[in-house]
């Protein structure tokens, strides 16, 4: 793979080593010999990394290029326009100043967030009035967030049965394990204890995990089995609102 052999335009920002993990969607086939096309590097991207979509094989007429966010020519989402003689930028309407445009028509993406995923369109800007256009599609990796432990209820009966249940927003899906007083007991997304005892009394831990962004996020709840004793119908009507 070659890298763009022309100097970025919005300052001196390397595209070797790009430490990078989005996923290029690209809805085109392998295209013919001659034919633009436009390749992210790497072909994966975790949110707050860069990915540099890379053009290949451009016109020797192509006086200008123009990026649009979304799969149509629309002036009014329009990132950025170049044209090489000029050496001329022009801002559009969705750039966020963390886009760096090469003179070959390559675009760099700094710090990627979820706001970035989608379609992406190169727009030709050559003599030939039979302009060119190449849309591509990349997804952007990002959690998990802060997991979630369900029910609420930490207080249980004994012989009541125990199931809880820990989510997660991830993309890709996160993956699951859960601790019981440190140690490791499953690697699901529900945990179901029948029949509890006190014994089952402790800190239960759910882990969710990103395989692709390679972070872990940890919720703990305290779960507590006794024999409540009513002394009152106020303490009776409080025991109802628990689920046994």
């Amino acid at each position: 793979m070659e890298p763009p052999t022309a100097p970025p335009h919005r300052g001196r920002i390397p595209w070797q080593g790009l430490l990078l993990t989005v996923s290029l969607l690209t809805s085109w086939n392998p295209p013919a010999t001659g034919q633009v096309t436009m390749e992210s590097v790497p072909l994966s991207v975790v949110e707050g990394k860069d990915v540099l979509l890379l053009v290949h094989n451009m016109p020797q007429d192509t006086i200008g290029y123009r990026w649009y966010k979304g799969h149509q020519t629309d002036r009014n989402r329009t990132i950025l326009t170049y044209m090489i003689n000029a050496t001329t930028i022009l801002i559009g309407p969705e750039h966020t100043d963390r886009e760096t445009i090469y003179s070959n028509g390559s675009l760099l993406f700094h710090n990627v967030t979820q706001e970035d995923k989608g379609y992406y369109t190169l727009h030709l800007i050559s003599k030939n009035p039979l302009s060119k256009a190449v849309t591509g599609q990349f997804h952007v990796y990002h959690g998990p967030d802060v997991p979630t432990i369900s029910p609420s209820d930490s207080y249980y009966q004994p012989g009541a049965n125990l199931n809880l249940s820990c989510h997660a927003a991830s993309n890709p899906a996160a993956q699951y394990s859960w601790l019981i007083n440190g140690s490791l007991q499953q690697t699901t997304q529900e945990l179901f204890i029948p029949n509890v005892t006190v014994n089952n009394s402790g800190s239960y831990a759910c882990v969710a995990h990103n395989s692709a962004t390679g972070h872990k996020r940890t919720t703990v709840k305290t779960i507590t089995v006794k024999i409540l004793v009513l002394s009152s119908p106020c303490d009776r009507d409080l025991t109802d609102s628990y689920s046994w």
